[in-house]
């Protein structure tokens, strides 16, 4: 529906025109009726958005590339939940450490905090780009 539907501009100047006419005593009725036809007129608009977007992401389905959605990493949340709970921990070892041995303590903990988070970062990594050359590979086999 456009900002400036003509059909729902008629249907507006009809029935303020119907107000005038019969007063104030129908006005609820005459506005009920005018936005049950705005809001028919939004569910059709609304159908037909949808119909497209679905005709089109069968569009995209039949030949055969990949849907937006399928883009997202799978580790995604595993790799979060995993950096979450290191900082979590992170305040406790980091006050093991300062207690310990001052500043090298600190140090040397941020180092494996960072270290650990990296290497889980970077085997998630490896592991979903296997997984993208198998299916490329896959793809070229059918």
């Amino acid at each position: 529906m456009e900002a400036r539907d003509p059909e729902l501009k008629k249907e507006l100047d009809a029935t303020l025109h119907a107000r005038r006419e019969l007063g104030e005593e129908y006005e609820s009725a005459l506005v009920e009726s005018f936005l049950d036809k705005v809001e028919q007129r939004l569910d059709g608009t609304v159908d037909r958005r949808v119909r497209r977007q679905l005709a089109e992401q069968q569009m995209v389905v039949a030949r055969g590339a990949r849907p937006p959605q399928q883009s997202v990493d799978p580790n995604f949340g595993e790799r979060f939940g995993f950096g979450i709970i290191t900082m979590i921990l992170a305040v406790p070892l980091s006050a093991i450490g300062v207690v310990n041995a001052d500043l090298p303590g600190l140090t040397v903990t941020w180092i494996g905090i960072v270290g650990v988070n990296f290497v889980h970062a970077s085997r998630g990594f490896s592991l979903s780009r296997r997984r993208e050359e198998k299916q490329k590979a896959s793809d070229w086999e059918e």
